[in-house]
């Protein structure tokens, strides 16, 4: 029989997991991959590599980072707040909402279709819990995060503010505007998560419009910059963990991730020989059959 895994209390959050907890947690990773790509291959349609290269940071997000109530989020004042920038990446979104309780997991057979409350790109219209605002229009979510964190502080709140976004996504003039805007207002709450995997839709991000020295730009901005492997839930969880424990922050902080696109199945990683990569396309229903065999099914069982 499948099982849950539970979303760790508040009370939690200052312990570091044992082993066997990230054990876990690296199987729960491996079955939001499996989730994605039964989504993808169903709908025929959305974005492969950054879905599965961000798996793990969703899932240490959702069951260790974030202080959070999947069944009362609409109700609920007490919440870290979430905002994905880079929409595109939405099905490793709706997969760890899914599996902490937000909506029903039988919810995932719907990706992309007519109607649906999971479409290509997170959208607010249906009040789907877990998504405050629509997203994916490249380089306006960090603006939603500081308005948001900025209304956090006139409320007189102090819960932790998140920006998840690409690093193609940063060549955006958008992001540095909110940058500064989130330095000069002391947003101390703020953490940007960037997802370092140096591939964007037409090919790598140096050769594109190179962002280097990008971690100079953000301490320029006035940002606290922090770095770790993004696939690596110990070393993601271990960086954010490090940034909380600041109770006085009165600087953003932003954690370069650096990622393997496509990672967990070997023939999405990274670009392919041909040139193409799989930032934007499904897999074909060959494909998906490898790549499930690949990541083993798991004790939490598939949607």
């Amino acid at each position: 029989m499948a099982k849950d895994l539970k979303v760790y209390p508040a009370e939690k959050k200052g312990e570091l997991l044992g082993l066997a907890a990230f054990d876990e947690l690296n199987e729960m990773a491996r079955q939001v991959r499996r989730d994605i790509i039964r989504m993808l291959v169903k709908a025929n349609s959305g974005h492969t590599g950054g879905s599965l290269g961000m798996a793990d940071i969703f899932t240490a997000l959702y069951f260790r980072v974030l202080q959070h109530e999947p069944h009362n989020f609409w109700q609920s004042h007490d919440q870290d707040l979430v905002f994905l920038s880079n929409g595109h990446i939405a099905p490793a979104w709706y997969s760890v909402l899914a599996r902490s309780g937000y909506f029903p997991l039988s919810e995932l057979n719907s990706l992309r279709q007519v109607s649906s409350y999971l479409q290509g790109h997170p959208t607010s219209e249906s009040k789907l819990p877990g998504i405050r605002i629509a997203s994916g229009s490249l380089g306006q979510g960090l603006s939603a995060a500081v308005g948001a964190a900025l209304g956090l502080r006139i409320d007189g709140r102090d819960n932790d503010v998140f920006c998840l976004m690409g690093d193609g996504e940063c060549q955006e003039g958008q992001i540095w505007e909110a940058a500064m805007s989130a330095s000069h207002y002391k947003l101390g709450k703020l953490i940007g998560i960037v997802d370092c995997n140096n591939e964007q839709i037409d090919g790598e991000v140096d050769n594109i419009m190179s962002l280097e020295p990008f971690a100079d730009k953000w301490r320029a901005f006035g940002w606290d910059v922090y770095h770790c492997d993004g696939n690596d839930i110990e070393d993601f969880v271990s960086t954010v963990e490090t940034i909380k424990a600041d109770d006085n922050r009165t600087r953003p902080s932003v954690v370069l991730a650096v990622t393997i696109m496509g990672k967990g199945v070997p023939f999405f990683e990274g670009t392919m020989p041909d040139n193409s990569n799989w930032h934007g396309k499904p897999p074909t229903k060959d494909d998906a059959a490898k790549a499930l065999v690949i990541l083993s099914e798991t004790v939490f069982g598939d949607f």
